[in-house]
């Protein structure tokens, strides 16, 4: 079969693709539309190809065997069953989200929402100690799954009911007593390292594989308890804190959550001088203090093992300037700490419960989360 012409090509075009797709077709080359367009050819042949690309994921690419364009935001899924000899015998196209697309309107969604949000107004410390410049604390939590729901007759766990209420009163409570026992210190890291909320859109489901969730009420309301608790949590690590650093890491349940979340919350303190956002895109995170470098990462690209290397290639610099290295990380739900040539490596446990998916697999670690206070000069002291 042939492609398709590149005037069936313009409907998955972006605007500049779309602009050189035309030039071709009106210059008869791409030679010459690249001349006319002030463009190398190069540039000019990979926007076709990109367009040939964006097309055959939309399942329009009748030289692959692709007939069914799927809809808008969607992304086409073509298998196709040989016989011994190679020829076609079946084959059938499935329609999934684009996730690319998804990504993109949600990025979108994010500016366009962060630009109109009324900012908070700088909280007053309450505490009359003068807090100590030397320490900071460090607050880590990691796949809390917000809007889980879990039954703890069903998975045979004891205290093992969980949804948004009970979610939202325990991280409540557990940041009051962790606060409360912690050193005064002058910085507070509040690392929240991914899988804060249990899905990723209006279909609870997983957001690569699309297996089916647990999920408690909708998507709306689990926004919206999300943005209040951690507004909450936030005001109360500035009552002791003289500044916060807040990190909202990518995992593998909230991938394009992560990113409105990071735009909302980096839009909320614009007027709050002691709150500092890590708006860094990438999954790989770092915080440096004094002699000490933080890392952070979810862990669902890279594990205990195998990501000392890549925090190093990423913050080089910072790695430079200091003497002691500690990364910390989540996404399996058990305890583990590594030392390797290059960092201590800690792997976090959490504070939810578990579903029934877990139960049913045999995955039983303990639920905790820990603050964790480091001296700027003398690294991890308690």
């Amino acid at each position: 079969m042939k492609p398709l012409s590149l005037e069936q090509l313009i409907p998955y075009a972006s605007t500049m693709e779309a602009k050189y797709l035309q030039a071709i077709i009106k210059e008869g080359s791409q030679r010459k539309a690249a001349l006319v367009l002030g463009r190398s050819k190069s540039t000019v042949q990979s926007a076709v190809e990109r367009v040939r690309m964006k097309a055959a994921r939309r399942g329009a690419a009748p030289e692959l065997g692709l007939h069914y364009p799927a809809p808008a935001g969607m992304q086409a899924e073509s298998s196709i069953l040989r016989d011994a000899q190679g020829n076609i015998k079946l084959s059938w196209t499935k329609n999934r989200q684009d996730r690319e697309q998804f990504m993109e309107a949600m990025i979108a969604a994010a500016d366009a929402m962060s630009s109109d949000i009324p900012k908070e107004k700088p909280v007053k410390p309450q505490s009359i100690i003068v807090p100590d410049a030397d320490l900071l604390n460090l607050f880590v939590i990691t796949d809390y799954h917000l809007g889980m729901k879990c039954d703890a007759e069903e998975t045979q766990v004891e205290n093992g009911n969980w949804d948004m209420h009970i979610a939202e009163d325990l991280l409540v409570r557990w940041f009051g007593e962790a606060i409360k026992y912690s050193p005064d210190a002058e910085t507070a890291v509040f690392a929240q390292l991914g899988d804060f909320l249990h899905w990723d859109g209006l279909d609870a489901v997983t957001p690569m594989s699309g297996h089916v969730l647990d999920a408690d009420d909708r998507f709306q309301k689990l926004v919206h308890v999300s943005i209040r608790v951690l507004r909450r949590v936030i005001r109360m690590l500035l009552e002791k804190h003289d500044h916060v650093y807040m990190i909202m890491a990518e995992g593998n349940h909230d991938m394009a959550s992560s990113v409105w979340l990071r735009e909302m919350f980096g839009a909320l303190y614009d007027n709050e001088p002691r709150i500092t956002v890590d708006m860094n895109p990438d999954p790989y995170y770092c915080h440096e203090f004094g002699d000490n470098t933080l890392f952070f990462h979810h862990g669902h690209k890279k594990r205990v093992n195998n990501v000392d290397d890549v925090f190093v290639a990423k913050f080089r610099e910072a790695y430079g300037r200091t003497k002691f290295s500690h990364a910390h990380m989540g996404h399996l739900h058990h305890e583990r700490v590594l030392e390797t040539k290059l960092m201590t490596v800690e792997q976090h446990q959490t504070l939810a419960s578990k579903d029934s998916y877990a139960a049913r697999g045999g995955w039983m670690a303990n639920r905790c989360a820990r603050a964790i206070t480091y001296h700027r000069n003398f690294g991890k002291v308690m």
